[in-house]
């Protein structure tokens, strides 16, 4: 079966939460680098929707300001508040402060996943030009 947006966009909402997890583990000891690195694969995983995905699927469908997309970037704006909090509370070493907003931004990141998983990106295998997005999806990863 040929790559899909939703197969290619669940396995990188897959690598972000195994990362998550890993970084949960890592914050217990007292670790942040794990947790720092999460932080900039949400950011690259964000720029890969909001820099290619949204707009493509916003142009074809003409879903602009109150569709799915908006949708999703408020959501992004929410967890990038507490993956700012995070940051900081890394930057003084207050894990227990590190702990809370990542337990906030993880129930955050499973009900955004559901709906772009669901929903949005098997939307967008069926609007847009798969092969070609997989491609710039792929160039834009590395």
């Amino acid at each position: 079966m040929a790559e899909s947006i939703t197969s290619f966009m669940t396995a990188d909402h897959q690598h972000c939460d195994h990362l998550f997890a890993k970084a949960e583990e890592a914050i217990e000891q007292q670790n942040p680098s794990l947790m720092e690195q999460f932080l900039v694969e949400m950011a690259r995983h964000f720029r890969l929707e909001e820099d290619l995905l949204f707009g493509a699927f916003e142009e074809e469908t003409g879903m602009h300001g109150s569709g799915p997309t908006e949708m999703m970037r408020i959501e992004h704006k929410q967890m990038r508040a507490l993956m700012t909090q995070i940051e900081g509370a890394i930057s003084v070493k207050d894990f227990e402060q590190v702990r809370r907003a990542g337990e906030t931004l993880l129930i955050l990141m499973q009900q955004h996943n559901l709906k772009e998983e669901n929903m949005l990106y098997q939307m967008m295998d069926m609007h847009l030009n798969v092969p070609d997005v997989i491609k710039q999806l792929k160039e834009l990863n590395h």
